[in-house]
């Protein structure tokens, strides 16, 4: 398995999925811009607001996948990957992810108490390509 081919893979799509559990422990899954910073295959980091739904779920059950794809005309990739979402609040990690645009929905600026960073650390993925899957772990 070519990681690095997955990296720049995942580097050119402009959406993502994230998935997290509700507390009847059914899975969610939300459409969000691709992430604001990556390290690799094993950290991602997404911008969000700290009152979402999506966080509080989060707070609840840490378990999380994100999901890649891109449908062309004839080949369909995808990639998923299943790890452990962590809430950030530290002033560090949020100015480290802030774009000069933020502020259409974060209004009180990068140190507004509504807007947090989502950080995915990745154990193991999934990769589709061609009517093939191979598993692969990640360290």
């Amino acid at each position: 398995m070519n990681l690095k081919k997955i990296e720049k893979f995942i580097d050119k799509q402009e959406v993502s999925f994230i998935s997290s559990i509700d507390r009847e422990n059914y899975p969610n899954v939300k459409a969000m811009l691709k992430p604001r910073k990556r390290i690799g295959l094993k950290e991602f980091y997404f911008s969000t607001n700290t009152s979402s739904m999506r966080v509080n779920q989060y707070k609840n059950n840490s378990n999380a996948s994100i999901y890649f794809y891109h449908k062309g005309l004839i080949k369909y990739v995808g990639v998923m990957l299943k790890g452990k979402m962590e809430i950030l609040t530290d002033q560090e990690t949020k100015s480290m992810i802030w774009k000069k645009g933020d502020t259409m929905f974060y209004k009180k600026g990068v140190t507004d108490p509504d807007y947090c960073v989502l950080k995915f650390t990745a154990i193991n993925g999934r990769y589709y390509c061609d009517l093939e899957t191979e598993n692969f772990e990640i360290e």
